[in-house]
Protein backbone atom coordinates (compact mmCIF):
# COMPACT_ATOMS: atom_id res chain seq x y z
CA UNK A 1 0.00 0.00 0.00
CA UNK A 2 1.07 3.33 -0.63
CA UNK A 3 -0.41 6.94 0.30
CA UNK A 4 -1.74 9.36 -2.91
CA UNK A 5 -3.60 12.68 -2.82
CA UNK A 6 -6.95 12.50 -5.08
CA UNK A 7 -6.02 15.20 -7.91
CA UNK A 8 -8.79 14.61 -10.03
CA UNK A 9 -10.65 12.06 -12.30
CA UNK A 10 -10.73 10.47 -15.39
CA UNK A 11 -13.75 10.66 -17.75
CA UNK A 12 -13.35 8.02 -20.58
CA UNK A 13 -16.91 6.99 -22.97
CA UNK A 14 -15.32 4.67 -24.71
CA UNK A 15 -13.39 1.70 -22.49
CA UNK A 16 -12.77 -1.95 -22.02
CA UNK A 17 -16.58 -3.04 -21.44
CA UNK A 18 -15.68 -4.82 -17.78
CA UNK A 19 -14.60 -0.80 -16.90
CA UNK A 20 -18.31 0.60 -17.60
CA UNK A 21 -19.85 2.30 -14.30
CA UNK A 22 -15.87 2.51 -12.92
CA UNK A 23 -14.71 6.12 -11.23
CA UNK A 24 -11.04 6.04 -12.11
CA UNK A 25 -9.37 8.74 -9.68
CA UNK A 26 -5.91 10.69 -10.78
CA UNK A 27 -3.40 10.19 -7.63
CA UNK A 28 -0.49 12.16 -7.29
CA UNK A 29 1.96 9.83 -4.82
CA UNK A 30 3.12 11.36 -1.56
CA UNK A 31 5.66 10.27 1.25
CA UNK A 32 4.68 10.17 4.50
CA UNK A 33 4.93 13.65 4.89
CA UNK A 34 2.58 14.22 2.18
CA UNK A 35 5.10 15.58 0.11
CA UNK A 36 4.85 14.89 -3.85
CA UNK A 37 7.04 11.88 -4.84
CA UNK A 38 6.79 13.09 -8.67
CA UNK A 39 4.82 10.11 -9.49
CA UNK A 40 1.38 10.32 -10.86
CA UNK A 41 -1.39 7.60 -11.80
CA UNK A 42 -5.17 6.44 -12.60
CA UNK A 43 -6.54 4.44 -9.86
CA UNK A 44 -9.82 2.59 -9.86
CA UNK A 45 -12.16 4.10 -6.73
CA UNK A 46 -13.33 1.21 -4.66
CA UNK A 47 -14.53 3.52 -1.60
CA UNK A 48 -15.95 6.81 -2.70
CA UNK A 49 -12.86 9.29 -2.51
CA UNK A 50 -13.01 12.46 -3.57
CA UNK A 51 -10.73 15.30 -4.89
CA UNK A 52 -8.36 16.77 -1.90
CA UNK A 53 -8.64 13.80 -0.10
CA UNK A 54 -5.39 11.24 1.08
CA UNK A 55 -5.79 7.47 0.19
CA UNK A 56 -4.09 4.19 0.19
CA UNK A 57 -3.60 2.29 -2.46
CA UNK A 58 -2.42 -0.86 -3.87
CA UNK A 59 -0.91 -1.42 -7.48
CA UNK A 60 -0.15 -4.64 -9.46
CA UNK A 61 -2.01 -7.79 -9.13
CA UNK A 62 -3.34 -6.48 -5.46
CA UNK A 63 -5.37 -4.02 -7.08
CA UNK A 64 -7.23 -6.76 -8.80
CA UNK A 65 -8.03 -8.51 -5.44
CA UNK A 66 -11.25 -6.17 -4.29
CA UNK A 67 -14.78 -7.04 -5.34
CA UNK A 68 -15.15 -4.34 -7.26
CA UNK A 69 -11.72 -5.07 -9.36
CA UNK A 70 -11.86 -8.75 -9.21
CA UNK A 71 -11.10 -10.12 -13.11
CA UNK A 72 -11.14 -6.57 -14.67
CA UNK A 73 -7.66 -4.92 -16.24
CA UNK A 74 -7.02 -2.66 -13.43
CA UNK A 75 -3.30 -1.84 -11.96
CA UNK A 76 -4.15 0.41 -9.40
CA UNK A 77 -7.02 0.63 -6.72
CA UNK A 78 -8.30 3.24 -3.93
CA UNK A 79 -8.73 0.82 -1.07
CA UNK A 80 -8.83 3.46 2.23
CA UNK A 81 -9.72 6.88 2.78
CA UNK A 82 -7.21 8.21 5.33
CA UNK A 83 -8.83 9.88 8.53
CA UNK A 84 -5.08 10.71 10.17
CA UNK A 85 -1.93 9.73 10.27
CA UNK A 86 0.34 9.41 12.90
CA UNK A 87 4.10 9.38 12.36
CA UNK A 88 6.18 8.77 16.47
CA UNK A 89 3.47 10.54 18.42
CA UNK A 90 2.90 13.12 15.62
CA UNK A 91 0.42 13.68 13.81
CA UNK A 92 1.39 14.43 9.98
CA UNK A 93 -2.42 13.95 8.81
CA UNK A 94 -5.45 14.86 10.13
CA UNK A 95 -8.84 14.77 8.04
Amino acid sequence: MQLAEVIGTVVATRKEESLRGVKLLVLKVVDIDREPTGSYLVAVDAVGAGTGEIVLFASGSSSRMTPLTEDRPVDAVVMAIVDSLEIDGRFVYEK
